[in-house]
């Protein structure tokens, strides 16, 4: 297993990732917080309890069979480590954090990004979701060919 501080970013081999025909129902939540620190919003804003954390400062845990995809846990972590993924009609979606001003808009044309910030493909924002409350990040989803690409897409560059 790499040592995701060492090298500054985390890879799939430190995370747990659903099976395709889970994905394949509707958008299931994924975390990348792997840090045993005080924080707990994404447990508390789940209104199935799909998420558990041993103690305050245990990493959280997705149940992705109970994970309904409501996206609360994306908008509401502050550390920006919680993601949605789907793959539907041949696409795959990924709805994840935004917090760059412009924001995206619907229709946009997206370079794909991964974890390190390369270009990784391209795709197009089907949604630009605003929570009402000004402490929680933009949700925006990506659409894109590659459904393999759901397992690496953490962010985007808007083409312009």
């Amino acid at each position: 297993m790499q040592d995701y501080l060492k090298v500054g970013y985390i890879t799939l081999e430190n995370l747990d990732f659903p099976e395709n025909d889970i994905i394949e129902k509707h958008f299931v939540a994924v975390t990348e917080c792997v840090q045993e620190i005080p924080c707990n919003p994404c447990v508390t804003s789940c209104p199935v309890k799909a998420i558990e954390m041993k103690g305050i400062n245990g990493v959280p845990k997705i149940n992705f069979e109970k994970c309904v995809g409501c996206g609360n846990c994306v908008a509401v972590c502050p550390g920006l480590a919680m993601f949605l993924v789907n793959i539907r009609n041949g696409k795959g979606r990924v709805s994840l954090p935004y917090e760059m001003l412009p924001l995206p808009e619907t229709g946009n044309e997206v370079f794909l990004l991964n974890r390190v910030g390369e270009r990784i493909g391209k795709g197009k924002v089907i949604r630009v979701f605003v929570p009402d409350e000004k402490f929680y990040s933009a949700v925006v989803t990506v659409e894109f060919d590659d459904v393999n690409l759901v397992k690496y897409v953490r962010n985007i560059e808007v083409i312009k």
